[in-house]
């Protein structure tokens, strides 16, 4: 039997090591790769072509919900399981919309951790059993698209904005994404018209509301 195989991808290093620790003990599941960060695990799933992704939804840099996005774009064999503390319907909704096939919560125990990555594996959708079935029904009935909402944003517009939200200066933000100035303030206009905020404190509030970033960035 082949073994399910696994990229890990969170921002807090004992995570990663327990997260490791636990899997190793489920049969025919292994870790081939680790990532502290969105770019990283796109890098990763690239090298290492797993089956499953264990994604943390915050992380510094590129998220995971963008880092998702891209994933299921580029490697479409690729499936993604969300890891969250939020079980609020906006967190998992986000997840699903980004083409994550499971949203499982850090405080799940290593049953249900197991049982996802099988579920997921073998082509399912896993939601942890906290979450409310409503929100799957929402999802399929396509009922998240009203004006302000992060689905609303296109992948680059949601980077500049965790971007924005982690201090970066519009300068220091097209160095890190290799573009110009004015293609950066151009995004910032927009993304500000889209959600109607016209404020640096304002995205900021945001984008930690939406799980872009941590609170204690």
């Amino acid at each position: 039997m082949t073994n399910i195989r696994l990229v890990l991808a969170d921002d807090h290093q004992l995570v990663l090591a327990s997260l490791k620790t636990l899997i190793s003990e489920f049969e025919g599941i292994e870790v081939v790769g680790e990532a502290d960060d969105g770019r990283r695990a796109i890098e990763m799933v690239a090298e290492y072509k797993p089956d499953i992704v264990l994604m943390d939804i915050s992380m510094a840099g590129l998220n995971g919900l963008d880092a998702t996005i891209r994933i299921v774009r580029d490697f479409p064999d690729v499936r993604v399981i969300m890891l969250s503390m939020h079980a609020s319907e906006q967190y998992v909704l986000q997840a699903l919309h980004a083409g994550a096939s499971g949203y499982l919560l850090k405080k799940s125990s290593p049953r249900e951790l197991e049982a996802a990555i099988r579920s997921v594996a073998g082509g399912q959708i896993f939601l942890s059993p906290a979450i409310s079935k409503h929100v799957l029904e929402v999802f399929l009935g396509h009922a998240d698209n009203q004006k302000g909402s992060l689905t609303s944003l296109t992948p680059r517009q949601r980077e500049i904005l965790q971007l924005i939200a982690e201090s970066k200066s519009s300068k220091q933000i097209a160095v890190l994404l290799n573009t110009s100035l004015k293609t950066i303030e151009s995004h910032r206009v927009s993304l500000m018209a889209r959600l109607d905020i016209h404020e640096v404190a304002g995205l900021v509030r945001y984008a930690i509301r939406n799980g872009l970033v941590s609170p204690e960035i």
